[in-house]
């Protein structure tokens, strides 16, 4: 018997426990509910809200409003210069490092010991469970597993503080028991120099059993591609024929599908995707060919909704889970045993389904470009546009903007669409502008960005008089609220002006 096969059934009272979450989730989240109250009741926030008065959803909801990044930072910043019992009463020494906001370069997301523990390696675990179950002859713990993380670095406001990526925070804590199973060393995945750190990598890893994946698709591709060129290999499946699973998450996979396809050219290759953000751990694919999500309900997280249709209202409405419709758009607002108190993550999702609750991510409550992992926001592109502009002396009439994916052959890139009022006095200039502005603004970008290694320069495209004005004609939408979609993850809107473009 393989020692896969034997650790397997440490796994199996947990598998029971899930498939649980269809016939008891509400009482599942409303447990949840109720530690999260008793354990913040003594917190700065709590007595500030009255915790102990909230005695049910409804007055949960009645009492404590919705936050944002923003609304929240002021009690986020407090627990940066290390102030205690502020969002949370245990120690909070770790910040996710996330992409920022309309003031700041990135956002920093507080990582308690109760959310790294009972919230994102319970989901890490749970992930190897949900696998296992659909892959009872697996030999994932015959091997080694690869899972590529950030880096970390010291608070300038506390010197208790450490600050990162939350991969990084995640291997940097890892229980000692999964670092024997996981390579490469702490001391190499938590390098801050990408290139030194893509060297060494490749260089430990090509000789071990490496049976499975963790990480963004992007950021694999490129370390996939070391890899090969060190070896001199044309597959994957040649460095490691054991290699089974790639667990992904952080942007969509689809993109990714045929190229990881040619790279790993293996029938018994798995794909399995995961929702596992700064703020918490939310979702697993159970079912290989199902691309939706199970809504993960025990984590310390209580979960709610606001239908998209409410999401502009001063008082938008809500509902938990058991208000939700299938079929439906929703914003997600969560509770965590984090200290995040109704908290808008920014992400939408769709249930297709309320038995088990499963959804899909289908977008950013903004517009924003993620095809990468650089999270570009639209307040990012407007502050390059008028940096690129003052510099040129250029004007700005409108613009849109889309990927262009990565091939065999090229990295990815940024396709600006622009139609200008008055052009720049150099468009060379005015591109080096715009890309220095926005890794100033946005971390992600930023690095992606380095050495071009996931994203080269964007591309600036003039466009033609009148090229907007002319599409919203056509779409039969002047006037009104109808707006030019700025920043898309998709090239629809993108290629139907292309096509207009050269008319």
């Amino acid at each position: 018997m393989s020692i896969t096969r034997l650790i397997s059934y440490v796994f199996k009272p947990r598998q029971k426990q899930i498939e649980n979450f269809n016939r008891n989730g509400i009482d599942i989240q409303y447990n949840q509910l109720h530690y999260l109250l008793k354990k913040g009741r003594h917190t700065a926030f709590g007595k500030k809200y009255g915790f102990n008065k909230i005695t049910d959803y409804r007055s949960f909801s009645r009492f404590v409003p919705l936050y944002t990044y923003e609304s929240l930072y002021p009690y986020i910043e407090r627990m940066l210069k290390g102030e205690k019992n502020i969002l949370w009463p245990s120690d909070i020494k770790w910040f996710a490092k996330s992409s920022g906001t309309t003031n700041d370069k990135s956002k920093y997301i507080p990582v308690s010991k109760e959310g790294l523990r009972n919230c994102h390696y319970a989901g890490g675990r749970d992930s190897l469970a949900l696998y296992l179950k659909n892959n009872p002859e697996s030999r994932i713990f015959n091997g080694k597993a690869l899972i590529l993380g950030g880096s970390l670095d010291k608070s300038n406001l506390s010197n208790q503080i450490q600050l990162g990526d939350l991969s990084a925070v995640m291997i940097k804590n890892i229980p000692s028991i999964a670092n024997l199973i996981r390579v490469p060393d702490k001391n190499i995945a938590l390098m801050d120099e990408w290139i030194a750190k893509l060297e060494a990598i490749t260089e430990k890893v090509i000789y071990e059993n490496v049976t499975n994946l963790s990480g963004v698709p992007s950021w694999f591709l490129v370390l996939i591609k070391s890899i090969l060129q060190k070896t001199g290999k044309t597959s994957l499946t040649e460095v490691w024929p054991n290699l089974e699973v790639f667990f992904h998450g952080g942007i969509s996979f689809d993109p990714y599908v045929e190229q990881y396809k040619a790279l790993i050219p293996s029938s018994t290759m798995h794909y399995q995707e995961t929702y596992n953000a700064s703020e918490g751990f939310f979702g697993i694919q159970n079912n290989p060919q199902d691309k939706s999500m199970l809504l993960m309900l025990d984590y310390g997280v209580f979960y709610e909704f606001i239908p998209l249709e409410q999401l502009e209202k001063e008082n938008p409405s809500l509902v938990p889970l058991e208000g939700i419709e299938a079929g439906k758009h929703y914003a997600m607002v969560i509770t965590t045993n984090s200290g995040l108190w109704r908290y808008m993550i920014g992400d939408t999702i769709q249930f297709t389904s309320k038995d088990p609750y499963k959804f899909l991510i289908t977008g950013r409550t903004k517009q924003f470009m993620n095809a990468f992992g650089e999270e570009l926001m639209v307040h990012n592109a407007d502050a390059a546009f008028k940096n690129a502009c003052r510099k040129t002396h250029a004007i700005i009439k409108d613009y849109t903007a889309a990927p262009v994916y990565m091939s065999s052959k090229a990295t990815g890139h940024h396709q600006w669409l622009v139609e200008f009022e008055r052009f720049p006095d150099s468009i060379e200039l005015f591109t080096s502008v715009f890309d220095e502005t926005l890794k100033t603004v946005n971390s992600d970008y930023e690095a992606k960005r380095y050495n071009n290694m996931i994203l080269s320069l964007p591309e600036i495209i003039i466009a033609r008089e009148n090229l907007f004005y002319d599409w919203l004609e056509h779409k039969n939408k002047l006037g009104g609220q109808h707006k030019v979609p700025r920043l898309s993850n998709d090239r629809k809107y993108m290629d139907e002006l292309l096509l207009m473009n050269i008319r």
